[in-house]
């Protein structure tokens, strides 16, 4: 099959028109472009327009899903809203660590990359618009092209309301209740009101049902990347376990599972990579190191990829950067790591040296990391525990065999130290600290994941800048739902139709077999548990806050206990503010359990942020609506959140998502 590879340029700014309130209404963005002045119902009334539009939602994913200023922002912001990742980039004086206290409506004014903090909560909001905004415009001319017989307008619609879902799943897990937008206006609106997210949730399932119906399922596309029936099913499950409905999300599941033609990757397959250097880093060829490898990701022989976004290639415009290997690994390369005696325990050593020593090229192996985020401790160790015990067998987990790079991995490079080619150690024999920034110096990484080739940099044998190697990180095809995870949702079903099911455990250890996990499960299994497989299986692909919020929606609305035997409130557990460790929602109680948030400082030397301090409000559970995008609607009134200023309880908001579409229409 072949790859969407086709190079896309997007103008079409008249479309922008409906959602300006959702950007800002600065004097500069209302004047006119010439670039605007055409008639979109010209333009998207043939196929080849809608093909046109469709390519433009499908490459929006990809740059939504891991874009912001070239580090992968977007991805890395979900993560440190959660028990799984932090800010670490400490040597920015106002990285986002501190939310409880940093974020407002207003944090995020600019519209331009705010690296001091680390995140991309400003280009989630006028991004995830964007995107509905192209789903929009297919949605409302697909009818009206000529040539189409019916099956083919419905695929394209179907297609659309896949893009249109997926984004408003992660606007009401973000945000709450947003603005709901479903046409393309002629005219700015700024009377929209919010739509209460229960609604949305409603429409979004409507539109997934009549996806999963009229959408082609992969082995009958002729391209990869484009949305099929295999991920409208996926996102449909999820749709349905948000409203509660879970004998459906468990029915789609289980045509996922077996019926869809789609089988866990158990044995290698693909080209193998053997990871750039493996001199200093030798790779056991197994599964895991195989199925994520980006030139094995979208190949026919992977019958575990149900849709994932083409990134493969040269041409700028088309492809993205994932820089993993830059954001991801520890900061290493200079004297804040010492040895026993004192000297910089790793250098960057270059392959054009006389002395050079291939076992030792640690830049060239793992790449040249910046540690924009890092790891919480949970997520490297203790969530490897299952049933009590460290599972040595979890090749996800594994250093033997590669998967995984420990810091105890890492030898001493530097020959001007007595104690070169012995591990790199945290404390002197006297117990003295070697690493003086052990947060964005001193963690461990699935290097399974993050490992991308980088072909420009490996070929730089002599760069001084230290670009030399896997530097950075490459342009890579990447996942966005494996059937791993139809498990994972089926598990999650289960557990809310009867924790006792013990197919539960079942669905669990279909995943832990693959990755020859020792500890398997057994018995009664709960909601934490699935969420730690989550964790495990599907770390840097899903979008973490994200699905957690979810399921806290889901326990709220089940009743079901939590691990820890709470349960929750519909109506509260969402509506709470504070910083201590009881109360709030499950989202917030696995942040403040598992993760570094509200421990008080933490002692590290750092030029920007000496001895930071990680907070978390439970009220953090959404995001600010920015304030820009409230003071713009200025003839309506948006609602703001819970707890942040400018929240009023009694703002009106649409309780259905028929009353939202209706007004649409009505401008100012």
């Amino acid at each position: 099959m072949k790859q969407i590879t086709q190079k896309l340029k997007c103008r079409s700014l008249a479309l922008c028109v409906g959602v300006i309130l959702l950007s800002g209404c600065s004097k500069e963005f209302l004047t006119p472009d010439p670039l605007s002045f055409y008639e979109p119902g010209a333009t998207f009334s043939t196929e080849s327009g809608l093909k046109s539009a469709m390519a433009i939602c499908d490459r929006h994913l990809k740059l939504y899903y891991a874009v912001d200023h070239n580090e992968m922002l977007t991805l890395g912001t979900e993560y440190i809203f959660s028990e799984l990742m932090v800010a670490a980039a400490t040597d920015k004086r106002s990285m986002l660590c501190d939310v409880a206290s940093m974020l407002t409506p207003t944090s995020d004014q600019s519209t331009q990359h705010n690296l001091d903090r680390t995140n991309s909560i400003w280009y989630f909001w006028e991004e995830t618009f964007k995107g509905i905004m192209y789903a929009n415009t297919i949605i409302q001319f697909v009818d009206a092209v000529e040539g189409l017989d019916e099956a083919t307008k419905n695929a394209y619609k179907g297609r659309a309301y896949f893009h249109r879902a997926f984004r408003y799943m992660a606007l009401v897990f973000q945000y709450g209740d947003v603005p709901l937008i479903t046409k393309i206006l002629e005219v700015p609106k700024q009377n929209y009101r919010s739509t209460k997210r229960d609604a949305i949730l409603q429409m979004v399932t409507q539109d997934l049902e009549f996806a999963v119906q009229w959408v082609p399922e992969q082995k009958d596309m002729e391209l990869i990347g484009m949305v099929n029936k295999g991920a409208c099913r996926m996102l449909l499950a999820k749709s349905y376990l948000a409203i509660g409905e879970y004998g459906k999300a468990k029915e789609q599941t289980d045509i996922l599972i077996d019926q869809s033609g789609y089988s866990l990757m158990t044995d290698n397959f693909g080209a193998f990579n053997d990871g750039g250097e493996p001199q200093t880093w030798p790779i056991t060829r197994n599964v895991i190191w195989d199925l994520h490898r980006a030139e094995n990701k979208l190949i026919a022989a992977n019958k575990e990829v149900v849709m994932g976004m083409p990134n493969r290639g040269s041409d700028a415009e088309s492809f993205v950067k994932m820089l993993t290997m830059r954001i991801l690994y520890p900061f290493l390369f200079n004297s804040t790591v010492k040895t026993k005696d004192g000297k910089q325990a790793l250098q960057n050593i270059k392959r054009n040296a006389a002395d050079y020593d291939p076992q030792y090229d640690y830049m060239r192996a793992f790449g040249r990391g910046i540690a924009t985020f890092r790891p919480t401790y949970f997520q490297t160790h203790a969530l490897w525990s299952v049933n009590g015990v460290m599972d040595a067998g979890d090749l996800r987990h594994s250093s033997t065999v590669g998967n995984w790079v420990r810091m105890e991995d890492y030898r001493v490079n530097n020959k001007a130290s007595s104690e070169f080619g012995q591990p790199v150690t945290l404390f002197g024999d006297n117990g003295e600290l070697l690493c003086s920034d052990s947060i964005r110096r001193w963690y461990d990484v699935p290097h399974y994941i993050f490992y991308l080739d980088d072909p420009v940099n490996e070929a730089n044998i002599s760069g001084s800048d230290g670009n030399r190697g896997a530097t950075n990180g490459g342009n890579a095809d990447w996942y966005l739902y494996r059937l791993a995870e139809a498990y994972l949702l089926r598990a999650e079903a289960k557990f809310y139709l009867n924790p006792s099911d013990p197919t539960i455990a079942d669905d669990l250890n279909a995943v832990r077999s693959r990755a020859q996990c020792s500890q398997l499960y057994s018995g009664a299994v709960t909601i934490g548990d699935i969420m730690n497989e989550r964790a495990r299986e599907l770390y840097w692909e899903e979008w973490r806050n994200v699905e957690l919020t979810r399921v806290s929606l889901c326990l709220a609305r089940s009743g079901k206990p939590d691990e820890w035997g709470n349960t929750y409130n519909l109506e509260t557990f969402d509506k709470q503010e504070g910083t201590d460790n009881s109360g709030g929602s499950y989202w917030y109680q696995r942040i403040v359990r598992y993760s570094m948030y509200n421990k008080g400082p933490i002692q590290i030397e750092a030029s920007g942020n000496p001895n930071p301090s990680y907070t978390m409000d439970k009220k953090n559970i959404y995001w600010p609506v920015p304030e820009k995008a409230i003071t713009a609607n200025n003839k309506g009134e948006l609602s703001q959140n819970y707890g942040y200023d400018g929240y009023n309880p009694t703002t009106p908001k649409w309780e259905t998502w028929q009353e939202a579409v209706e007004d649409e229409g009505k401008i100012n």
